[in-house]
């Protein structure tokens, strides 16, 4: 090669490298540049049921004014990732879906579990023995079987695992799918009833350990992998139906010694153990007595809550999941079970359910939820089945009478995060002007940006947003919620 070749090949280089630097600066600068904003929308009095309804055009805008409301969202700043978004596979659910047409059976699956066709749930619970959402209630080992010998799930393969199995298919063949228990088998409980409380006997704590190795080990054997486990469902709350109560220190001492390094020794070390699985308010004196306890801390995963503090009129409290996240953050934080409601006619078309919804995620994300599980997928016109009258509200009900299928505006604002937020995306700063406005935003592992803000109020909403000095001004209908996509 001459001296001018040389010469030519590194002007030539150097223009490249300026080039590409300058284009990776305004890419930095820009995380707009070359991309569209597509919007989606749910809205009251409207036919939009996660429909697309614009494309929002991005302007310079350094600065919004005091008057202006606005959304900022600044994807430089990441959280947690997320593990999925999904609801609870009872044996209610099950009983339910099998007594439909296949049509409507097929229906159902690609509602939930098509992320293109349907809201692409990748998340799953379901119960071990019977829990409140079962027709009967039930065990799996005989009475006095102390070794488990007559463990046998052949209730759960007349509905639900039929069912889980056609789920997993429908998902892609992944499901993130834990298990939880209501009760141990009534001679193992101090009131010798599974319903109404009572605890676990000392002397059987070995055989209750030993009794999730034995489920996850048999379900797997069908087929059906499990992820994780919680310790107890609802650990302080006496109810009619199946119930357990642990004090915070024997859940504490139960994962320690015996739950744990049974799990361990069984080879199931990296199944996720989730404690408490009960209401926000009372989850900071539990989870602060089993994790400042390092042996007990040491097997621990996650921390489940539910949310139904709400029904005693005493709010969300997400206060104290606030508290939670930043006392414990190496912890998970994951909503195991959520309902917005006990079964009520008029709320099949009541649009503040679905808005419960909406607000109990974007403030449980926002403070650092990394997984998000609804109660159960499907239940009849009447809220059930329940062997205890409890019955309560769903995002999809059957009709059995007729055989159709009602969708509740919980299924579609459950759909603007289920749908747009996937498995392995990350938090990113969110945050709005205006409290009239609940807003939260995540990207995917393929890159796409989700922006959901969401307006309770009765009044259409005006806001800009706002990306790194570029905005895009557009409506937040009254009643509403939206995802905004950026691919």
């Amino acid at each position: 090669m001459n001296k001018n070749n040389i010469k030519m090949f590194t002007v030539a280089f150097l223009f490249f490298s300026v080039t590409s630097n300058i284009m990776a600066q305004k890419a930095a600068v820009n995380p707009l540049a070359g991309k569209t904003a597509k919007v989606y929308v749910t809205a009251k009095n409207t036919e939009k049921k996660l429909t697309e309804t614009e494309t929002l055009q991005f302007i310079d805008k350094p600065q919004t004014t005091e008057k202006e409301i606005a959304v900022f969202v600044d994807p430089s700043k990441t959280f947690q990732t997320m593990l999925g978004i999904g609801g609870a596979i009872t044996d209610a659910s099950a009983e339910v879906f099998y007594q439909l047409s296949k049509e409507k059976q097929q229906e159902i699956l690609t509602a939930y579990y098509d992320k293109d066709k349907g809201i692409g749930y990748s998340l799953a619970r379901t119960n071990m023995q019977s829990c409140d959402f079962s027709s009967d209630t039930y065990s799996y080992i005989a009475e006095n079987d102390k070794e488990l010998k007559t463990f046998d799930i052949s209730h759960d393969q007349k509905y639900r695992i039929p069912l889980i199995k056609e789920v997993i298919a429908k998902s892609g063949g992944k499901l993130t799918l834990y298990a939880s228990p209501w009760s141990p088998p009534a001679w193992m409980k101090t009131n010798n009833d599974v319903l109404h409380g009572g605890s676990l006997k000392p002397e059987f704590r070995q055989s209750w350990a030993n009794f999730f190795v034995k489920f996850i080990t048999i379900y797997e054997k069908e087929g059906i992998p499990i992820w994780g486990y919680t310790v107890q469902n609802e650990p302080m709350a006496v109810q009619r139906w199946e119930s357990c109560i642990f004090t915070a220190e024997e859940e504490r001492d139960f994962i320690k010694d015996y739950l744990g390094p049974t799990m361990n020794k069984a080879g199931y070390s990296k199944k996720k153990l989730i404690m408490w699985d009960h209401n926000r308010d009372l989850m900071y004196q539990r989870v602060s007595t089993v994790l400042e306890d390092k042996d007990a801390a040491k097997y621990v995963w996650g921390i489940g809550y539910h949310w139904y503090e709400d029904w005693m009129k005493a709010g969300m409290n997400f206060e104290a999941e606030g508290r939670v996240a930043q006392a414990f953050p190496d912890k998970a934080l994951v909503l195991t079970e959520g309902c917005a409601a006990d079964f009520d006619q008029k709320l099949l078309t009541d649009w503040s359910f679905g808005e419960k919804y909406g607000m109990s995620m974007i403030n449980d994300f926002n403070i650092g939820t990394v997984a998000w599980t609804d109660w159960n997928i499907l239940l009849d016109e009447k809220g059930g089945p329940n062997h205890v009258q409890n019955f309560c509200m769903s995002p999809i009900h059957a009709d059995l009478k007729n055989g159709n299928l009602i969708y509740t505006n919980g299924y579609y604002y459950l759909g603007h995060f289920s749908k747009f937020i996937r498995p392995g995306a990350k938090r990113i700063a969110c945050s709005s002007s205006s409290n009239k406005l609940l807003s939260t935003a995540f990207v995917n592992p393929d890159g796409k940006t989700e922006i959901i803000v969401m307006n309770q109020t009765d009044a259409d909403i005006e806001y800009f947003l706002w990306i790194k000095g570029k905005a895009a001004k557009t409506t937040s209908l009254a009643h509403s919620i939206a995802t905004v996509e950026i691919r």
